[in-house]
């Protein structure tokens, strides 16, 4: 895309993202036919000072300051640099010149990057079919206007909005610049933050604001080649490094305010329920306590610091209904087990030659595999500050979905989402728990109870895991067969809770459709394999369960690349020579030989060493990893990994393999060690002694190669997890003879 049609400012907004989206879907104009106002276009406009312009809802120049706005949340992903630097690459900004503040709710921020996702098509099918369902899918994010952070989105969606805005902006403050100098615009550029006029003479942008706001802006814009950007596709330092580093980054959780207390919670542990009744006695005399409320699930503690507060808490004695899943472990895994009947039937998602035939047809092959419930567990706990006046509430909290955090406050305090004001804070992880609300409406409803005070609510350790929603629970049932060398049939049953769905009722937007996570790993196989059919079925009753880092796949990829290898075996082929020969899309076969053409692949390592290879598509992007091990007298080495992932534009080549090794990590890590299990209907793990990851000294080197051959640009956030624990669980079978098909894999084999 280079030039812009002559639009109006408002339909450019909107007709901009839809190219983004890969699709045309019509003018923005065209579907709301009455703006309520010129800021629900742009939401900048509400708030703009004397001599200040907005020329879209990504860019604010004042006589002081220019201003970036971040749309997407960042939770140390590094989008909270990359969105500013892509405007600043067409806008002719340095890092340095502007301030970055990330974006209010407003449906002007709606996630294209989801219109993929949501289309039921595999990733490269590019044909007039999936188009449209694309097109149909970003119409409907449109109408929705859906501000999220997640799914890996971030650079599908702003890649080229972004660059758009920013050149927009430059035009536009050129064109400012030729009315005050007489010079025509096409006669002057830009640099660092300035208009060059012809004669060397340079106006900034920030003296060029009051002028810009008195024209009307320039709407055809045309996009830089490739060669002559400046960041993106080089390495980028990251704008957050230094106060990272130096400590002085203000995350949510280190906001102070004048007259703020603090507040501890003690919540119902089977969650989802209220408290019977509790006996603050031995909590009241405490030092610092000043009062205890209750809550609908619970207490908080209101004290002088969240010390006291939080030991205060611990001390109340609370009667709790019970649980309204099974109290415990063993129970979950029967109802896991009893689902896959035509009552829990999700869908199926292929069905391809005759299974029943294919399955008859060679050797038969049989395996059940589960993975277990995982937190998301990040480093800083949930936390926010709220102030409720009779008006409504401010709240200051880290937050992936804007708009639903108004939801969830509003109706928890009886006020209406537009009463909610919401600033969105620097968060210290995620991995899916920021997509959650028990914080939220906690928070509202305590600050409901000290109106005019602000509250600043931070959740123990304890508590947080506690009360953290975590990944499905799924069994994966699968029968294949193998004939002549090859694998003839393939039939993969999935059950488990329904991660996304579920998340989607607790944001008030119920779904009646089956959750398209059932299906990530399992239906988009990209094998040859004639006689194939993917399963799933949406169990029931249990937990709550919600998204967690790759959400689907990172289940369904353990169980389907972990099936195929048994498969492969059993058919006497090597695992990554029968994987490329089965590739049916050339680019993902690209993939393949890459990570192998790493990794110097040539089989069998001898004895007490083992590689396995793994290979799955989420979220759009293909990744493949390879990982070597080693057998040990004190148990499995994991010696070194090789990752291969294509997401057609590695736009920061440097946080592009830092994502791909965290990712690897934190796959590898949660497949060695991760469960939560349920007792007496509440969490057993409470704290990191008792959900170990990977430790340093465990880490293997990873090497990372990016490839650009993808026809779109995709995400590379979540997907370079799925591989990882298959991967791992082949290497394991390939140095020991010992095939792993449940995760945490530290239950069947010792790790050094």
């Amino acid at each position: 895309m280079g030039e812009m049609p002559g639009l109006s400012r408002r339909t450019f907004v909107f007709g901009s993202v839809s190219v983004a989206g890969g699709v045309a879907f019509g003018q923005y104009g065209q579907a709301q036919q009455a703006p309520s106002s010129a800021a629900a276009t742009n939401p900048l406009m509400a708030d703009l000072g004397p001599n200040s312009v907005t020329f879209n809802p990504w860019v604010e120049i004042s006589p002081e300051k220019i201003t970036l706005i971040a749309q997407h949340a960042d939770k140390g992903q590094g989008v909270g640099s990359i969105q500013p630097l892509m405007i600043a690459e067409e806008l002719d900004v340095e890092p340095g010149q502007f301030e970055i503040r990330f974006a209010g709710p407003s449906p002007a921020y709606f996630n294209t990057g989801f219109a993929h996702e949501l289309a039921p098509f595999m990733a490269p099918d590019q044909s007039p079919e999936a188009e449209k369902a694309r097109a149909a899918a970003l119409e409907w994010l449109r109408k929705a206007g859906l501000q999220m952070t997640g799914g890996s989105s971030t650079i599908p969606d702003t890649y080229e909005k972004l660059r758009m805005a920013g050149a927009i902006a430059r035009e536009t403050l050129k064109a400012a610049a030729a009315r005050r100098s007489g010079v025509a615009a096409a006669d002057l550029r830009t640099e660092a933050g300035n208009v060059i006029l012809p004669n060397g003479t340079k106006i900034p942008y920030v003296a060029l604001s009051a002028d810009a706001a008195k024209i009307t802006p320039v709407v055809v814009a045309k996009l830089r080649e490739p060669s002559q950007w400046r960041f993106i596709g080089k390495p980028m330092e990251r704008l957050d490094i230094r106060p990272k580093v130096t400590g002085e980054m203000k995350f949510g959780i280190d906001r102070k305010m004048d007259g703020m207390v603090y507040a501890a919670v003690k919540l119902n542990p089977n969650k989802g329920q209220p408290i019977k009744s509790y006996d603050a006695s031995k909590a009241q005399s405490m030092p610092g306590v000043q009062k205890i409320l209750k809550v609908s699930n619970g207490i908080a503690v209101i004290a002088t610091n969240s010390w006291y507060a939080m030991q205060a808490a611990e001390l109340v004695d609370c009667v709790w209904e019970p649980s309204r899943y099974p109290a415990e472990q063993a129970d979950h895994w029967k109802t896991v087990a009893s689902s896959f009947t035509p009552q829990f039937l999700a869908k199926e998602w292929r069905n391809d030659g005759n299974i029943d035939a294919g399955l008859k047809d060679g050797t038969l092959i049989e395996a059940e595999y589960r993975a277990p419930y995982v937190g998301h567990q990040p480093l800083e706990p949930l936390n926010g500050i709220g102030i409720v006046t009779d008006k409504g509430m401010e709240i200051w909290v880290g937050h992936q979905t804007p708009q639903s955090v108004q939801y969830i406050a509003a109706t928890a305090i009886g006020m209406k989402p537009e009463q909610v004001t919401f600033h969105n804070e620097w968060m210290g992880g995620s991995f899916g728990h920021r997509l959650e609300f028990e914080n939220i409406r906690v928070l509202a409803e305590i600050a409901n109870q000290l109106r005019g005070t602000p509250v600043k609510l931070i959740f123990s350790r304890e508590e947080d895991f506690l009360q953290d929603i975590p990944r499905q629970i799924a069994m994966g049932r699968c029968r294949g067969s193998v004939k002549d060398g090859r694998i003839v049939a393939a039939d993969l049953q999935v059950a488990a809770t329904a991660p996304f769905k579920e998340l989607l009722a607790r944001m008030g937007s119920p779904s009646k459709d089956p959750d398209g996570q059932l299906g990530v790993g399992i239906w988009n196989v990209y094998y040859d394999i004639p006689n194939y059919r993917a399963t799933s079925f949406e169990v029931q009753g249990l937990s709550p369960s919600t998204t967690w880092r790759s959400v689907g796949a990172s289940a369904n990829g353990f169980f389907t690349e972990g099936f195929i290898d048994e498969l492969i075996h059993a058919a006497g082929l090597d695992p990554l020579t029968a994987r490329i020969a089965m590739c049916r899309i050339p680019i993902y076969r690209k993939l393949l030989e890459t990570v192998g053409e790493m990794a110097d692949w040539k089989g069998p390592l001898g004895s007490g060493k083992g590689r396995g290879v793994a290979f799955v598509e989420s979220f759009g992007t293909a990744v493949a990893e390879i990982v070597e091990v080693t057998m040990t007298d004190a148990g499995i080495k994991i010696d070194k990994v090789w990752v291969a992932a294509d997401v057609g534009k590695v736009v920061d080549p440097v946080n592009f393999q830092n994502l791909v090794q965290g990712g690897v990590v934190w796959g590898l890590g949660h497949a060695m060690n991760c469960e939560l299990t349920y007792a007496k209907g509440a969490v057993q793990q409470t704290n990191y002694n008792h959900h170990e990851s990977m430790r340093m000294y465990q880490c293997p080197v990873i090497e990372v190669r990016g490839l650009e051959n993808d026809y779109t640009v995709r995400g590379i956030g979540e997907p370079p997890v799925p591989p990882a624990a298959p991967a791992l669980a082949n290497a394991i079978f390939a140095a020991t003879g010992k095939r792993i098909r449940e995760m945490p894999f530290n239950k069947f084999v010792d790790f050094v």
